[in-house]
């Protein structure tokens, strides 16, 4: 049994890597850069410079190492939630110590996240704005009984709510393509997170903010498509 409500018919876009970046055909099939794509392009170079200080100080192979089962932890988990809300078996980690691990990380996010979530649009959903971007929302619906985009994290630590600004820019991304596709007025940003200590947490931006998240985001869109078009026209 389906725990989603199919209230608006979203649309598969096909996607396609370009210079080792994640772009989607829009719907007039031009390829458009994804929301996080652009996030990272237009990092402050401060930012930029203390995570390439990270990789030096542990060595790049230990660093790769780090990235990659932080990714796979965190993929198993967004699997598992996806599954439990399709109805389907979500238990299926592997025995293996990231298995046991994404495992109670995600009985946590169920346990103490989720309930507040009232209904389910749609999960993993392909937003698009027409020449300017594109990106695939963790999950649209009601949360907290507000209209909300729904960004599910997992995270070796638990982290503060002024380190994640680029999440919260990305939840305001995909809530203006939706508004603007679906006539919506979604307002709140969510993200539920849960760390390998079994920690949780949930981040609001709530409606009085939404604008200010949406003019930060319009400024590094629009630092992204200047830097663009002078890489392009040789500026």
């Amino acid at each position: 049994m389906t725990l989603i409500k199919d209230k608006y018919s979203y649309v598969q876009h096909q996607r396609k890597e370009i210079d080792g970046n994640r772009f989607y055909l829009d719907s007039n099939g031009n390829p458009v850069a994804s929301v996080t794509t652009i996030l990272a392009e237009t990092k402050p170079p401060e930012s930029k410079e203390q995570l390439e200080n990270w990789k030096r100080r542990v060595g790049h192979e230990e660093a790769n190492r780090i990235t990659k089962q932080s990714t796979d932890i965190g993929t198993m988990v967004h699997e598992a939630v996806e599954a439990f809300y399709h109805g389907h078996e979500w238990d299926t980690f592997p025995e293996t110590d990231d298995g046991r691990v994404a495992r109670k990380m995600t009985q946590t996010m169920m346990d103490h996240c989720l309930p507040k979530i009232n209904e389910v649009w749609g999960l993993e959903v392909n937003l698009v704005m027409d020449d300017f971007y594109a990106g695939t929302a963790d999950c649209i619906g009601i949360y907290n009984n507000k209209e909300s985009i729904i960004d599910f994290k997992t995270s070796r630590k638990m982290k503060k709510k002024e380190w994640i600004e680029d999440y919260f820019l990305q939840c305001v991304a995909y809530a203006n393509a939706h508004n603007k596709a679906f006539n919506t007025n979604i307002k709140q940003l969510v993200v539920l997170m849960v760390d390998r200590l079994y920690l949780h947490k949930v981040f609001v931006i709530p409606e009085d903010e939404f604008e200010l998240y949406t003019q930060k985001w319009r400024i590094r869109l629009s630092n992204y498509l200047n830097m663009k078009f002078k890489e392009k026209n040789g500026g």
